[in-house]
């Protein structure tokens, strides 16, 4: 069986580090576009202008989520099966890890220089620091000996909250679980991270 094509489109400094992770974990053969979000060859396969787009034979798969998900299922790694509790546990995780970490640090992001300036409301990256925190303390909680988001082996999930982690970092929100930041400095140890940070970006 001959293995897709694939084209990763989207820079490393954006969720397109997720994909790129994976396909490095994988093994797999890609093309890298590294162009920002809306640049034309994104909008040409998702009118959104977000990034990554993943395209498999050239048919595009939005979203940093689906992408990783549809990768790891169509490989058979890195994903619990389908049908699962192992698999309900791993997406209870993900979703929790998505609302409660990617999409605080995103609204901070759209209120530090993506929203039109006369939409921004600085003052909400207070408490926006304060919710991550604590949803810190309840992701440890949850996690609990574990060594991996979702039990003993790596998966997708852990890619998603390294790269929060990353982000975390860059934007000035502290990881304040002791926990926490032990996960983090294995899992940026990882070859293929390293691999996927170093790719070019727009």
């Amino acid at each position: 069986m001959t293995e897709p094509s694939y084209t990763l489109i989207g820079a490393a400094q954006t969720r397109a580090a997720r994909p790129l992770w994976m396909l490095e974990e994988l093994g797999l053969s890609y093309t890298h576009v590294p162009v920002k979000p809306h640049a034309p060859d994104v909008t040409e396969h998702y009118p959104s202008g977000k990034v990554p787009v993943l395209l498999v034979d050239g048919e595009p798969i939005s979203d940093s989520t689906a992408i990783i998900q549809y990768l790891a299922d169509a490989h058979g790694r890195f994903t619990a099966p389908a049908g699962t509790i192992e698999r309900a546990r791993q997406d209870s995780l993900l979703h929790c890890l998505l609302d409660e970490f990617d999409a605080v640090l995103w609204t901070g992001a759209r209120h530090s220089f993506i929203l039109p300036e006369d939409k921004r409301v600085g003052a909400v990256k207070d408490s926006l620091r304060w919710e991550f925190s604590r949803n810190q303390a309840r992701l440890v909680a949850r996690m609990g000996d574990a060594e991996f988001v979702a039990g003993d082996v790596f998966t997708i999930a852990d890619i998603v909250l390294t790269h929060c982690l990353i982000w975390a970092k860059a934007a000035k929100f502290e990881i304040t679980e002791p926990q926490l930041l032990a996960y983090f400095d294995r899992l940026k140890q990882r070859p293929a991270l390293r691999r996927a940070l170093s790719k070019p970006n727009a």
